[in-house]
């Protein structure tokens, strides 16, 4: 179970006994100890069913469940690995009605806290409503009420949104909905409160493992620490170097309180990286340095000194792009052995990518922009999930709006209205305020007749998705469904352009697919191997649809160069990297004193401490080799203004000797060398010949 661990791995995975801290620097195979872990505990007599591994992404679940299952076998069935909001929604499903919270809850997508904000805000513009989503999402975050935020309001704006937050629950209750926040704001209510629930659970959670613990915010770590009592059995790993979320929530605090909340805990610190070369470690290590240590550690690693860091300037954004492409057709050039997934080019916001995809477009390289739109945010999955979300819980008034519109079906903005008006005088939902006896008082009839047709459809929709078991019966249920409802000929009806409407329609067809295949039954793994897996109805797989973040977490890594910002780059690697506009201005990102004229010093180095851990995360995610540029002029709104190269390249103590390069040229010198060596064989060739 220990085969291939280096010491402190193992002294993290055998320390069974109490409160465990694994400071895990980048690249010293902290998955590789979690799912060690699991596999020793199991050993040790723990019950597969009483382990849980927390993680921030489903990504990140998925990769560690498979990881687990191999190492353990199928005991890794049983052990619980899951996001924190995943986990949420177990403690509320099996316990919120406690808090007045049905089984079949909803949790709200981004589109309807936008649409529920602009109404309990009365305004009708989105990004308005957006900028209350944020800050009730920070209020939320920091474990703050309502009353407790308008209590401690310092201004104006913070009371008008306090305000607002106190109509944004209210209405919450009422459609018997959650958000995000919510699915950690809430559990740590129940858990609270409700001692013969937090105990339950308590047995339940025989150890706990959480992954990235930089990453947790307040309502987190309190959630952490009751979940796992006074025993106190739990193993955090994380690295406070890669703190990189404080924007939203994520608290370095929750580092400084473990040792004062938990005076047993064993701190274990991984600084063995098995990723990249000593140059590039060297130069991570060197920006980092500045930053205050909670844990002191120095990354090294055994695989060579490797090729050094380049820094390239660049006259501009073009330029830049250029130069990055350059290197990439240079690095491939010099072997055959490299594929384009191998390169990745990093950059501090996502508008920066656009100069670097026209030049790959140009160099008919393929690439892929990471972090690009969901497949759950596309227009077509959001009208079917808010069907779907409708059958688990009537009282979902955001999902009830959009199914009853889409597709068409005569039921207008007017009806709508009228019996919006209609509910909210009976405190009564859109779905139950469709059928109460007096709604004929407040809508013509052929309105109530058309709304009926509707709710009969919904309720006859929700019996036969809970008696619809296993895929195959999932799969003609979902198609016949949307026969039924006329959803095909709703895509081609609303788009101009019939390939789009094609490509949106096999988006619908891959949905139900996803879905139909969650519901077990007998299916092919990965291998085309049929196995038998739990089967669910149609109405438990439904339930779970909200926390699914996206289709495209489990698509085939693909060869392509990939294009990303540094927060998305977090937890993945490249062979070869390139970090780009490293400026003044863009990382650091705007620390200048005009940005700046109303924040305390205090915040200014907290911000600033921030963005070196960023430069430290883009530089620890190269294997190989990594090159990073700087612009010597770059677009500022309209303009373009002088550039100057960010502190943190010299913070690397790079020799500057030997590290500066023009791409361009080592390509035509590599094209001119194989050049040559084809005219030396074809003058071989006419020589051989007789």
């Amino acid at each position: 179970m220990s085969h291939g661990l280096n010491l402190a791995q193992l002294e993290a995975v055998n320390h069974l006994g109490g409160p465990c801290l694994v400071l895990a620097g980048a690249g010293s195979g902290k998955t590789r100890v979690i799912t060690h872990k699991i596999g020793r505990l199991i050993q040790a007599g723990l019950a597969a069913d009483r382990i849980a591994a927390i993680t921030f992404t489903n990504k990140a679940a998925a990769e560690m469940r498979e990881r687990a299952k191999q190492l353990v076998g199928r005991d890794a069935r049983k052990v619980l690995v899951c996001t924190f909001h995943a986990l949420g929604v177990r403690l509320l499903r099996e316990d919120g009605e406690v808090l007045g919270l049905k089984k079949n809850f909803s949790i709200l997508d981004t589109d309807d806290i936008t649409t529920m904000l602009k109404d309990c805000g009365g305004t009708t513009d989105a990004n308005t409503a957006r900028g209350w989503q944020w800050a009730i999402s920070a209020l939320k975050s920091a474990g703050l009420t309502a009353a407790q935020a308008l209590a401690q309001a310092k201004d104006e704006n913070e009371r008008v949104t306090a305000t607002i937050m106190a109509r944004y629950e209210e209405r919450l209750t009422a459609y018997q909905s959650v958000d995000f926040d919510d699915l950690i704001s809430l559990p740590l209510k129940l858990l609270t409160e409700h001692l013969d629930v937090r105990e339950r659970w308590q047995k339940k959670m025989g150890h706990v493992l959480v992954d990235e613990y930089q990453d947790t915010n307040a309502t987190q770590y309190e959630l952490l620490k009751l979940l796992v009592g006074e025993r106190a059995r739990f193993t955090a790993v994380g690295d406070d170097d890669q703190s990189i979320y404080g924007w939203r929530g994520a608290t370095l605090d929750n580092l400084k309180r473990l040792p004062q909340d938990f005076p047993e805990l064993k701190v274990i610190k991984l600084e063995q990286n098995y990723r990249s070369t000593s140059a590039i470690l060297r130069a991570a290590n060197n920006v980092i340095g500045p930053n205050p240590k909670l844990f002191p550690k120095t990354l090294w690693s055994d695989l060579g000194e490797g090729e050094p860091v380049r820094v390239v300037d660049a006259d501009n954004e073009e330029h830049e792009a250029e130069r990055a492409v350059a290197r990439i057709q240079s690095l491939r050039a010099s072997s055959q052995h490299k594929e384009w997934r191998d390169f990745a080019i990093l950059y501090r916001a996502n508008h920066m990518a656009r100069p670097f995809e026209q030049s790959l477009r140009r160099a008919q390289i393929p690439y892929k922009v990471s972090g690009g739109q969901s497949f759950f945010d596309k227009a077509e999955i959001r009208d079917l999930c808010a069907w779907l979300r409708l059958l688990v819980n009537n009282d979902d008034d955001p999902a009830f709006l959009r199914s009853a519109t889409t597709p068409k079906r005569g039921i207008g903005h007017t009806t709508l209205q009228q019996l919006g008006n209609f509910a909210t005088q009976y405190k009564l939902s859109l779905f139950e305020a469709l059928f109460s006896h007096s709604l004929g008082t407040a809508l013509p009839a052929r309105a109530v007749a058309t709304l009926h047709e509707f709710g009969r459809a919904v309720n006859d929709l929700e019996y036969r998705a809970r008696h619809t078991v296993g895929h195959e019966a999932a799969r003609a249920f979902l198609t016949e469904w949307l026969k039924d409802i006329a959803y095909e000929k709703h895509l081609y009806d609303s788009e101009d352009n019939e390939k789009v409407a094609a490509a949106r329609w096999t988006n619908v067809m891959d949905f139900c697919d996803w879905v139909a295949c969650r519901c077990g039954g007998k299916i092919e793994d990965d291998a085309g191997v049929q196995v038998e897996t739990e089967r669910k109805t149609l109405l438990e797989v439904v339930q779970t649809i909200a926390l699914i973040s996206t289709l495209s977490e489990r698509e085939q890594d693909q060869n392509v160069v990939t294009l990303s910002t540094l927060h998305a780059s977090k937890g993945l690697e490249w062979p070869h990297v390139m970090l780009v506009g490293v400026n003044e201005g863009l990382l650091p990102f705007k620390m200048d004193e005009e940005s700046n004229r109303d924040a305390s010093a205090e915040s200014l180095a907290q911000r600033l401490q921030e963005e070196r851990r960023l430069m430290y995360v883009g530089i620890t995610r190269a294997q190989r080799t990594l090159a990073v540029s700087w612009l010597k002029r770059r677009k500022k709104g309209r303009e373009s203004v002088p550039g100057q190269a960010s502190r943190f390249i010299k913070e690397m103590a790079l020799d500057e000797n030997t590290v500066k390069e023009d791409p361009r040229e080592k390509l035509r010198a590599l094209r001119a060398e194989f050049a040559q060596r084809a005219t030396d064989q074809a003058a071989l060739k006419a020589a051989e010949a007789p």
